[in-house]
């Protein structure tokens, strides 16, 4: 069930980049999220209710939903809305990707979570796949500001979602289920998301454009309803380094619509990096220390030869 849980995240926010990419337009971005976030936040309630899904929660419990939807329902989502303004949005994507290691550093300092030699293997071979798949369009800017700002926005909407990836951990060990959590959290992105609108006393009129429309109904659905509910129950289950490491799968989903919608021209470097992807992948999930093999073997072979000698 678990493994299906991964592979269906993948492929729903794999499709969400190019979505996002069509959010750009005559509405501000800021009016675009909050429809989303609107949207999602009633179908969540009205499944509640229906299946009754919501638990009961304490005034503390509140407070944590209030920073869990600043975070990932609010902060994170201008951030990376704005970063596809200056950089392509699969670029923004990858540096997503980032998401285990800001979740592992944040783990350590906040629950003491240890990780493995395994992981850190597995994350360093998926970057680098990663890397190799950009590797021309990171050839083709000259970094200028417009780049260096979006990339910042990427990696400051990234740190967003892993501090509420943390806070989404304490919820868990209090025993909140992640439809209760991710439900609340989103009524709370969605005011914070008003009060950022009137504050900038932006029109809240909508575009009628279809693929506008459309993309909004599917960030709404399956990429908030479906997506974060799904997500949050996968940092329950496999813990948050290995539920954000499918971020760092995601953008190959991304390159693939890409080269469906936007004329990505796949190469010889791009095809190693997404063999690089899927093995990081894996090495993330097996048990037996891999380093510790090798050096064992190598060491052995070692001293077979001394012996010999």
């Amino acid at each position: 069930m678990t493994a299906f849980l991964y592979a269906l995240m993948v492929f729903v926010w794999g499709f969400s980049w190019i979505a996002i990419k069509w959010q750009q337009g005559s509405v501000p971005m800021e009016v675009s999220i909050l429809y989303r976030f609107i949207f999602a936040a009633m179908v969540m309630f009205v499944i509640g209710k229906v299946f009754n899904k919501l638990q009961s929660v304490t005034i503390k419990d509140q407070k944590y939903f209030a920073l869990q939807g600043c975070c990932l329902f609010c902060c994170n989502f201008l951030f990376f809305y704005s970063s596809t303004a200056y950089i392509a949005s699969g670029l923004t994507a990858v540096i997503m990707a980032t998401a285990p290691i800001f979740n592992a550093i944040h783990g350590r300092f906040l629950y003491g979570t240890t990780t493995n030699n395994n992981f850190w293997l597995g994350v360093v071979v998926g970057l680098t796949g990663i890397a190799s798949l950009f590797a021309g369009d990171l050839l083709q800017t000259d970094w200028s500001q417009e780049v260096f700002l979006g990339l910042f926005y990427a990696l400051a909407g990234t740190w967003c979602f892993s501090i509420g990836n943390m806070i989404s951990i304490r919820n868990s060990k209090n025993k909140i289920q992640p439809f209760t959590a991710t439900s609340y959290a989103m009524i709370y992105g969605c005011i914070a998301l008003l009060i950022i609108v009137l504050f900038k006393d932006l029109s809240f009129e909508i575009s009628l454009n279809t693929r506008y429309l459309a993309s909004l109904a599917y960030l709404a659905i399956p990429a908030s309803v479906i997506g974060f509910t799904v997500y949050l129950l996968l940092v329950d289950r496999i813990g948050a380094n290995n539920a954000a490491y499918l971020l760092v799968i995601t953008p190959i989903v991304a390159l693939m619509i890409s080269s469906i919608f936007e004329s990505y021209q796949w190469t010889v470097y791009s095809t190693l990096g997404l063999l690089c992807v899927v093995l990081g992948n894996v090495i993330t999930q097996v048990k037996k220390p891999i380093l510790s093999y090798f050096i064992k073997g190598h060491t052995s072979d070692f001293k077979t030869k001394q012996i010999k000698d």
